[in-house]
C-alpha cells in the first residue's frame, strides 16, 4: 500500500505540473492539497478521483475543459490509475472508452518530448523557400482551440496591440468646426475681444461626430468556450481604450460582464467574468438569452447607432420561431449586427441547423473567428474598410 501511495503522489505531482505547462494556475499549496484530499477520500471509483482532484485544481469554469482532458490522456496514456484500481477492488469488466480529440496545448503540456521520428533516426528536413511562412504567419492563421500554452500567450499579446478605428456617427450635436456652416457668435465675440473689437474672425460650428457604442454577445457553451475566452481579451483591449462598450456572456442564462472588463489587468478581469458566470461550459439558449437582452439592456445600450457583435456558432438547444423573432428585434435596434461563427473556419460548412437558419436573415456580416486572421478582418470590418459576403447566400446555397 505504501508502494503505491508512493507512486500515486509522483502522478498527481506530474499531472500539476503538466496542468501548470497548459496554464492552469497551479502552486505547490494545491499539489500538497490533492495529495491530503485523494488520502482523504481514497479511490473508490475514477470519477470520485477525477471530481476530487477537479476540486482542487479547477478555480475557474473555463479550465473544467482543459483539466478533463488532461486527466483524460494522462491517465489513460499511463495507465496507473486502473492498475491502482484493480489492486483494491474486485475485477470488473471495463467498457472501452472511445477517443476524443484534445486540444494542442494540453497534449504538448502531458507530453512534451513526444514526437513520431525514432530518436536513432535522424530527419530529414526538405525546405521549399517559395512556401515557408515564418512563425507569426503559423500564429494568424492557428486556430485557437490547438494553440499550445506558449502560442495562446503570444495570441494575447498580439490582441492587445490590435487599433480599432471604428468608423464615426453624425449626431445631432454642433461642435466647433473649422469648415462650419454656422456662425458660432459666444466664440466669434470672445475671440475679437482679445484684438480690441478691431479684427472680427469668424468661428463656426459644424456636424459633431462621436465613435458608436459597441456591443458583445459571447456564447460559453462548451463547443464556444475556447473561442470566447481568447475573445474576452480582445474585449478587454477595447474596453481600456473606449468607453462605451458592453459585454454580455450567455448560456443557459444572460450575464453582464461590462464590469468585470474593466479590471486593468486582463487576468484579473476575466477571472471577475469567471467569478460571476454560473453556466460556464454548459447549454447553448441564444432565444432566451436574446430575449432578455432585448428586455432588459436593449434600450439601455443600443442607442447612438451602436454595434453588435454577436459570438456564437448558432446551434440552439431549443429552436423554434422565437429565436428568428428576437434576432430581427435585434437587428431593428442597432446599426449594425455581425454574427461571428467558428465553424466558418470549415470550407464545407452549410447552413442546415435550424438555428443558423433562423438568424441568418437578420445579420449585416457573417464572419469567422477562429483566429488572429479572422479577428484582424473583423477589425478591417468595423473600420468600414472591409465588407463580408452578404449572409443571405449561404441560405440560396443550401436550397
Amino acid at each position: 500500500m505504501s508502494d503505491n501511495s508512493g507512486r500515486l503522489s509522483e502522478n498527481i505531482l506530474y499531472f500539476a505540473r503538466a496542468l501548470r505547462a497548459a496554464g492552469l494556475p497551479v502552486g505547490p499549496g494545491a499539489v500538497l492539497d490533492a495529495l491530503e484530499a485523494v488520502k482523504a477520500a481514497g479511490i473508490g471509483a475514477r470519477e470520485d478521483f477525477y471530481w476530487t482532484l477537479h476540486a482542487v485544481f479547477v478555480k475557474r469554469h473555463e479550465h473544467s475543459i482543459l483539466f478533463e482532458q488532461a486527466f483524460r490522456i494522462f491517465f489513460r496514456k499511463r495507465g496507473y490509475l486502473e492498475r491502482l484500481m484493480a489492486q483494491m477492488l474486485p475485477p470488473t469488466p471495463a467498457a472501452s472508452e472511445p477517443a476524443k480529440p484534445a486540444s494542442q496545448r494540453v497534449q504538448d503540456a502531458l507530453f512534451p518530448n513526444t514526437g513520431n521520428t525514432p530518436p536513432h533516426k535522424k530527419p530529414e528536413l526538405d525546405f521549399d523557400f517559395s512556401l515557408t511562412m515564418s512563425a507569426d504567419e503559423l500564429l494568424q492563421t492557428k486556430d485557437f482551440a490547438q494553440m499550445t500554452a506558449a502560442e495562446v500567450a503570444a495570441a494575447k499579446d498580439a490582441i492587445k496591440r490590435l487599433v480599432l478605428p471604428l468608423d464615426e456617427v453624425r449626431t445631432r450635436r454642433l461642435a466647433p468646426h473649422r469648415r462650419g456652416h454656422i456662425v458660432d457668435m459666444r466664440r466669434t465675440l470672445r475671440a475679437s475681444m482679445k484684438a480690441g473689437g478691431a479684427l472680427i474672425d469668424l468661428r463656426f460650428l459644424g456636424p459633431k461626430t462621436k465613435t458608436p457604442p459597441i456591443v458583445a454577445l459571447l456564447d460559453i457553451s462548451g463547443s464556444m468556450s475556447e473561442y470566447t475566452r481568447l475573445f474576452l481579451h480582445f474585449m478587454h483591449a477595447v474596453t481600456d481604450a473606449r468607453k462605451r462598450v458592453h459585454t454580455f456572456l450567455f448560456g443557459t442564462r444572460l450575464t453582464n460582464v461590462t464590469r468585470s472588463l474593466k479590471t486593468k489587468d486582463p487576468d484579473e478581469a476575466l477571472a471577475a467574468c469567471s467569478a460571476s458566470v454560473a453556466d460556464w461550459s454548459g447549454g447553448t439558449r441564444i432565444a432566451t438569452s436574446l430575449h432578455a437582452f432585448n428586455k432588459q439592456w436593449g434600450r439601455r445600450v443600443l442607442g447612438q447607432g451602436a454595434i453588435v457583435l454577436l459570438i456564437t456558432d448558432g446551434l440552439e438547444r431549443d429552436p423554434d420561431s422565437t429565436l428568428a423573432f428576437e434576432m430581427d428585434r435585434l437587428h431593428r435596434s442597432c446599426r449594425r449586427l455581425l454574427w461571428l461563427n467558428p465553424l466558418l473556419r470549415f470550407d464545407g460548412f452549410e447552413a442546415k441547423a435550424h438555428g443558423i437558419r433562423s438568424m441568418l436573415p437578420h445579420v449585416d456580416e457573417f464572419r469567422p473567428i477562429h483566429n488572429l486572421q479572422s479577428m484582424m478582418g473583423l477589425v478591417r470590418s468595423l473600420a468600414e474598410r472591409e465588407r463580408a459576403i452578404d449572409p443571405k447566400l449561404w441560405l440560396r446555397a443550401v436550397a
